[in-house]
C-alpha cells in the first residue's frame, strides 16, 4: 500500500552505467531527475574487479570505483539518486505512475528503464567465492587478464561459442564444457570452435568444483556417462550459459522479445509505450559492454528530452 506521490520529469530506473549517463545528460539539460539504484547499485560492474576497456582509464580501473565516479558525476549535476527499487508500473496513462518499494509512488512525465541484466550462473559455492578472481561471467570483459594461459568456458549456445573462439586469440587452451552431447548452437558457430586446434570440447560434462583459494587454478569436472571425474588445471573459468534480463515488472506492458529484453523502435530508445524508454542491458542482448550501455544511456536522455520538449513539458 502505498502512502506517499511525488512528481518528477524524468525518473530513471537502475544505476549501472546506462542509469547513470542517462541521469548526468537529464540533469545538465535541467530537468531534475531522480534515480532509483535498484537492488544492485552501480549494476554488474560492481561485481566486476578490473575494468580495462572503458575509454579514459588508461591505467583501468576497478568496477565498483569507476561506478561510484558515475554515481559522484551524475549528483554534481542536480541528480537525485536515491536507493530503492520498483516494484510496480502503470504506464496507462500520463503522468506514468512507478511504485518505489511498495511505498512510494513516483508521477514521472519521462521514464528511463535501465534496469539492465544478471548473468546466469552454476550456483555452485566455488563459483561465488571465487567470482572475480579468476571466474567471469564475460569473456570479452575479462580475457585479456588470461592471455598466454589455459581457461574453460561453460555452455553450449552461440554466445559461448562466440565467447570460446575469442579467447582461443589469447589463450593457449581453452577447454569447452557442454552439459550435452549436443550444442544449441547455430551450425557455423559449432563449426568454428569445432574446427579450432585451441578449443577442447568436452561433451556430457558438467562442472563439479572450481579449485583455487584466492584465484582459480583449475576445475574438477565429471562426465555424465562414465562418471569419470578429471582436474583442468587452469586459471580463468567462465559462464556464458545466458543472461535474465531484469525486466519482470515490465510484462505485459513494454513489448519485448521471447526472452525478455525490451523491444525499442530501431536508432532510438523508444518503447512502445509513449515517453517510456530503455537503454542498457535491459534492451541489448548482443553487446552488453559497459560503453555500449552508457551510450544508450545517453540517448534515452537526449530522448527523453526531445519528447518533453515536443509535449512542452520541459
Amino acid at each position: 500500500m502505498t502512502s506517499e506521490i511525488e512528481k518528477t520529469k524524468v525518473l530513471i530506473i537502475g544505476s549501472g552505467p546506462a542509469g547513470y549517463t542517462a541521469a548526468i545528460y537529464a540533469s545538465r539539460a535541467g530537468l531534475s531527475p531522480i534515480l532509483y539504484t535498484g537492488a544492485q547499485p552501480g549494476g554488474q560492474l560492481t561485481i566486476t574487479t578490473d575494468v580495462e576497456n572503458y575509454p579514459g582509464y588508461p591505467d583501468g580501473i576497478m568496477g565498483p570505483e569507476m561506478m561510484e565516479d558515475f554515481r559522484k558525476q551524475a549528483e554534481r549535476f542536480g541528480t537525485q539518486v536515491r536507493y530503492g527499487m520498483a516494484t510496480a508500473v502503470d504506464f496507462s496513462g500520463h503522468p506514468h505512475k512507478v511504485i518505489i518499494d511498495d511505498q512510494i509512488t513516483i508521477h514521472a512525465d519521462t521514464v528511463i528503464i535501465s534496469t539492465g541484466a544478471s548473468a546466469k550462473w552454476l550456483g555452485i559455492e566455488s563459483e561465488e567465492r571465487l567470482n572475480g578472481k579468476g571466474v567471469s561471467a564475460c569473456a570479452v570483459c575479462d580475457g585479456f587478464f588470461f592471455k598466454g594461459q589455459d581457461v574453460a568456458i561453460v555452455g553450449a549456445g552461440d554466445t559461448a561459442c562466440e565467447e570460446a573462439s575469442y579467447l582461443s586469440n589469447i589463450c593457449t587452451k581453452v577447454y569447452m564444457i557442454v552439459r550435452r552431447d549436443e550444442m544449441r548452437a547455430s551450425q557455423i558457430m559449432q563449426n568454428r570452435v569445432m574446427k579450432n586446434p585451441k578449443i577442447e570440447i568436452l561433451w556430457n560434462t558438467e562442472t563439479v568444483e572450481i579449485l583455487g583459494e584466492d584465484e582459480v587454478t583449475g576445475v574438477t569436472v565429471k562426465n555424465n556417462v562414465t562418471n569419470l571425474t578429471q582436474v583442468l588445471k587452469i586459471s580463468g573459468f567462465f559462464v556464458a550459459i545466458g543472461h535474465e534480463p531484469n525486466t519482470g515488472i515490465f510484462k505485459g506492458i513494454i513489448d519485448m522479445d521471447e526472452t525478455g529484453y525490451i523491444l525499442t523502435v530501431p536508432g532510438s530508445t523508444r518503447t512502445n509505450i509513449e515517453g517510456v524508454f530503455a537503454s542498457g542491458d535491459a534492451q541489448d542482448h548482443i553487446y552488453r559492454q559497459a560503453v555500449t550501455a552508457a551510450g544508450t544511456g545517453c540517448m534515452a536522455a537526449l530522448d527523453a528530452e526531445r519528447y518533453l520538449a515536443s509535449k512542452e513539458l520541459s
